[in-house]
């Protein structure tokens, strides 16, 4: 029983998981820092406001209802994504494309019918 959790903690993509999750929790500051730094304040000088969540509500049987609160986390969550993207998607897909400029593709196998072909071109080249 040990050894097949063993197994199981120690394959590559448990590992890389763990390793996702302890940066992407070390990582939650930096982009809340952008978010809460750069992206609310703008959206203040646009909209007047940075947080929308208390300020489209409205009331039923003494039942407050926050329109706002919704809206407030899907702006949020938009901020969160652009700045991942734009901060860290985006830079390594560029880092990439740069590293692999100087690389070309590893062609693929050839098939049996493929390798067959071949061999008859050559065959027939070195009669002429």
């Amino acid at each position: 029983m040990l050894k097949g959790f063993k197994e199981f903690v120690m394959r590559g993509n448990v590992v890389d998981l763990a390793v996702a999750v302890v940066i992407g929790a070390a990582f939650t500051k930096i982009i809340g820092a952008v978010v809460d730094g750069l992206i609310n304040p703008l959206v203040a000088a646009i909209f007047g406001k940075a947080d929308i969540s208390k300020t489209m509500t409205f009331t039923v049987n003494n039942a407050e209802f926050s329109i706002g609160l919704i809206l407030q986390a899907a702006l949020n969550f938009l901020f969160v994504a652009a700045a991942v993207y734009f901060l860290i998607v985006m830079p390594l897909n560029k880092l990439a494309e740069r590293r692999a400029r100087g690389q070309e593709p590893e062609p693929e196998p050839l098939t049996a019918d493929q390798e067959l072909l071949t061999e008859i071109r050559d065959l027939l080249r070195t009669r002429q």
